[in-house]
Formats: structure tokens, C-alpha cells, sequence
């Protein structure tokens, strides 16, 4: 199904991960990273997301290398605020760069970047990424005071963290999905483009997908997990299914 007329296409960046997760589980050379990459691509992903988290846990060096020369579509990465991160991205130069908050004991990224309480140290990594041609993003939580930050910072896009929203049920959730709407639409009011991830499943994703300020969503564990039964291509085609549905 394809998006209304006049309805902004709602962009779908595919996280790989935990592709490598698998593999490396083994330490063997499979599933390969980049080839979910192409597949995903192939079945109507818009981008792809991978993390290269300091622990090095799933995605590598080697992976990042390989998907900068091998994508035909924008390679997003996901890094924290480090230098040698921001090293790695200005030699890799990839599409998009999203500043996520990252710790080592953490089965996953737990929550959004504190702006606001390390402004300068953002504004260092924001300014490097930005000389190189590197768009920045900003991974964080559905805060005003957060928000107000990135809008001085001036970063061109800003993902909300959906984790909160899809871990809750009932009137909760529906209080968060309020939080999400509002903060995406001061985003956009500020001229900051919005993106949204994190927990987000077939079951949970209309509502996110129906914000009309949110441009992309970013998703990775979910279809990695619905690969195992149908394929990830398939589980790709149906998200995206889900995603033009609900827009």
C-alpha cells in the first residue's frame, strides 16, 4: 500500500546488529552483516542503521569498512560520544551520524542522550561531524528541555526513543504516545527533521508511524528476531506494509 497523496513517504532504516550478534556468537564468518544489508535494501529498506559500540559486541570495524564501499543506500552509524567514534566516522564518512548514549554493562541502549547536560561536549562532536558532511542526528528521549537543546546545537535531525513507549500498555502508553506527538511536533516546529526507534514491532508501530512529523523509524532487533521464521526480507516488506499503512 503506498502513502496517501501529499503524505511525506515515511522512511524505514533497517538496524543489522544483531545479525552480527548471531555470527559472532560463534565467531564464525556468517550470517554476514552486509549481506542482511543488501537484502534488506533489495526488499524496500530506505537505509541502513549499525551501531559500533566500544565493547565492539556485534558490529565491527570490518562491517563498517564493508558497508561504506558496498551500500548503494545512506548508511546510518550509530556512535557514542567518543573520539575515537568520531574518528572512525570522519574516516568513514557515512551518510548520517547518530549520537546515541552508551554503556558497557547494557543489554541495549536504555534511554536518550543527556543534551542539555553535556552541551559542549555534543557541540564538539556535533561541529566535527557536521565540517565533514556528516548529518548529524541526535538519539533522545521525548524531552522539551532535550529538544531545546538540539535546536541550539542546530543538528539537523533528531531520533526519539520509542523504548519507554513500547514497554508500557494501556492508558500509560497512550500518556507516552502524547509525549512522542508533542515532542516530534516541537521538533519540527524548531526546523529539526524527526525520526523515532527503539522496541517498535509490528503490533506497536502504528501509532509511532502515524506521527505525521516523524519522516523515519529506525528498526532492527524486532526484524532480525521475525527473520528466523519468514526471511528478512519478508519481515522488511511487512513492516514496510505496516508503516505506509498506518501514514
Amino acid at each position: 500500500m503506498s502513502p496517501p497523496p501529499g503524505t511525506a513517504h515515511l522512511r524505514l532504516g533497517v538496524n543489522i546488529d544483531h545479525v552480527a550478534t548471531v555470527r559472532n556468537a560463534r565467531g564464525a564468518g556468517y550470517p554476514d552483516p552486509v549481506r542482511a544489508a543488501l537484502v534488506a535494501a533489495a526488499a524496500g529498506a530506505d537505509g541502513i542503521t549499525a551501531h559500533l559500540r566500544e565493547d565492539r559486541r556485534h558490529i565491527t570495524d570490518d562491517d563498517i569498512a564493508r558497508l561504506s564501499t558496498e551500500l548503494a543506500i545512506p548508511l546510518n552509524l550509530e556512535m557514542a560520544a567518543t573520539d575515537e567514534m568520531l574518528g572512525i566516522a570522519l574516516r568513514h564518512r557515512p551518510h548520517a551520524a547518530c549520537i546515541v548514549p552508551e554503556k558497557r554493562e547494557e543489554l541495549t541502549t536504555e534511554g536518550g542522550l543527556d543534551v542539555a547536560g553535556h552541551y559542549d561536549r555534543m557541540a564538539r562532536l556535533v561541529d566535527a561531524l557536521a565540517g565533514a558532511g556528516i548529518r548529524v542526528s541526535l538519539f533522545i528521549e521525548p524531552d522539551a528541555r532535550q529538544i531545546e537543546a538540539a535546536v541550539r546545537l542546530k543538528v539537523p535531525v533528531v531520533e526519539l526513543h520509542t523504548g519507554r513507549y513500547a514497554e508500557l500498555s494501556g492508558d500509560a502508553r497512550s500518556v507516552e504516545l502524547r509525549r512522542l506527538e508533542d515532542a516530534a511536533a516541537l521538533a519540527a516546529k524548531n526546523g529539526i527533521e524527526v525520526h523515532a526507534g527503539h522496541g517498535l514491532t509490528y503490533d506497536n508501530v502504528a501509532p509511532i508511524a502515524a506521527i505525521r512529523q516523524v519522516r523515519e523509524l529506525n528498526i532492527g532487533h524486532f526484524l532480525v528476531g521475525e527473520a528466523l521464521f519468514v526471511g528478512l526480507g519478508e519481515a522488511v516488506r511487512r513492516m514496510r506494509e505496516a508503516m505506509d499503512a498506518a501514514r
